[in-house]
């Protein structure tokens, strides 16, 4: 089972509801083979997303969505702690491919280097 956090109390408007939020998360998660798993999900500003951009990436300025994997595939405790999804909705036009986008990342893809595997499966979660 994967456990769902949601950071920060209730979601932002537009936010897909809880029960959407983890099944969003459950159908990028068994992409990967994972079936258990803690992974906390935050809507933030975009003062913050603008600071965590630079302390963790290097990249000045906010952005949609940044991941914070937590346990890798090895020697990792079972249930796992996946990590972290903080969210901008400023940035974003869609906060269910925000997610699908993050979770996707928590579990080692890469959109910048595999030849567009990653957003083809976000497009495909997002269409269920």
């Amino acid at each position: 089972m994967i456990e769902v956090d949601l950071i920060g109390g209730s979601p932002v408007a537009g936010a897909p509801p809880p029960p959407e939020v983890e099944r969003l998360l459950a159908l990028c998660f068994a992409s990967a083979g994972i079936d258990e798993g803690h992974v906390a999900v935050q809507y933030v500003d975009e003062a913050r997303i603008t600071e965590l951009n630079s302390e963790f990436l290097g990249v000045d300025g906010p952005t949609d969505v940044i991941s914070f994997p937590v346990d890798g595939d090895e020697d990792a405790a079972v249930p796992r702690e996946l990590g972290d999804i903080v969210i901008c909705p400023g940035q974003t036009e869609d906060l269910r491919e925000a997610i699908v986008h993050g979770a996707l990342h928590l579990v080692g893809m890469d959109h910048e280097t595999d030849n567009g595997e990653m957003l083809a499966l976000q497009s495909e979660i997002c269409s269920w």
